[in-house]
């Protein structure tokens, strides 16, 4: 386990991954997987560094990485190289070997055998593998979750059986033929190139509405201002507030003011409550300022 893991991915081919549980244990032949080289393959999960998450690609060869994607699956990796550097090879299909009646119970969609582990995340749901199996010493014997060479004939692949081709639904570097796979198997996933998730196309829109409004001022005292200030914007701020215009006016004259979505308010002096003017709207119009997609 302690090589790359292109080096790696074809050598699992045809080994056995095995999980114990209380309820007994299910078995698999793997017969597809994928390699991920770390810092180097921007499809990696080790990419950008180490984090919480893929830490666990940092140690130690020959364990289990889980991780756990699209708000519902888990997948399981090997780990490949020395500690401190990240590669994996991502277990991807296999042929239900033992077990085969837990696993039905634990996959009751799956229509054949040949579906029960076909696929990382079905994979993992034949075999209960989940966060908790993070780490876990695929090596040794008495883990729950471990990996064991091919050692009868029938599973012992045939090298030129052995296919490659480019990894599944990954956007970067998806053209490294890394995904490697028993020709003919009936339990190896279909192959399909990343697609990006389509999201409903959702336009918003920004509307002003441009108010005109005419202040009837006759029953107005002189020496009184007028004030307009964006909506929201209480009385006693209406003249300082950012956007605000005001105005001085004469007694019986009339003044036409455009604001875009506030209100107009008639300013009295310390011994007058402030109290909003007689509006009459003359116009409406509207206009978009900003739409983003």
């Amino acid at each position: 386990m302690g090589r790359p893991a292109p080096q790696v991915g074809p050598d699992l081919l045809g080994c056995v991954l095995e999980r114990e549980t209380g309820d007994g244990t299910v078995a698999v032949v793997l017969s597809e997987v994928e390699a991920y080289a770390g810092e180097a393959d921007p499809a990696s999960h080790a990419y950008r560094g180490r984090t919480a998450r893929n830490g666990v690609m940092y140690g130690p060869p020959g364990h289990a990485y889980v991780y756990f994607t699209y708000g519902m699956h888990f997948c399981v990796n090997v780990v490949c190289l020395p500690p401190g550097t990240a590669s994996a090879v991502l277990l991807r299909a296999g042929q239900v070997v033992a077990g085969e009646e837990l696993a039905r119970r634990r996959r009751p969609a799956a229509g054949s055998a040949r579906d029960l582990a076909r696929g990382p995340a079905r994979l993992c749901q034949a075999l209960d593998i989940d966060r908790t199996l993070d780490g876990a010493d695929l090596c040794d014997p008495a883990s729950p979750l471990r990996l064991r060479p091919a050692q009868a004939r029938a599973t012992i692949p045939d090298p030129r059986l052995i296919d490659s081709g480019p990894r599944v639904g990954v956007r970067e570097g998806a053209e490294v033929p890394w995904r490697f796979w028993l020709d003919g198997e009936p339990s190896v996933s279909a192959y399909r190139p990343y697609a990006p998730r389509r999201r409903p196309l959702r336009v918003v829109c920004e509307i002003s509405t441009e108010l005109v409004w005419t202040l009837d001022l006759t029953k107005v005292s002189s020496g009184r201002r007028v004030c307009g200030a964006p909506r929201g914007t209480g009385r006693r701020q209406a003249g300082r507030a950012p956007g605000a215009i005001q105005t001085a006016f004469s007694r019986g004259s009339a003044l036409d003011a455009g604001l875009t979505g506030g209100s107009l308010w008639v300013a009295g002096g310390p011994r007058c409550p402030q109290r909003p003017g007689k509006l009459r709207e003359t116009g409406l119009t509207q206009r978009v300022l900003r739409s983003r997609v």
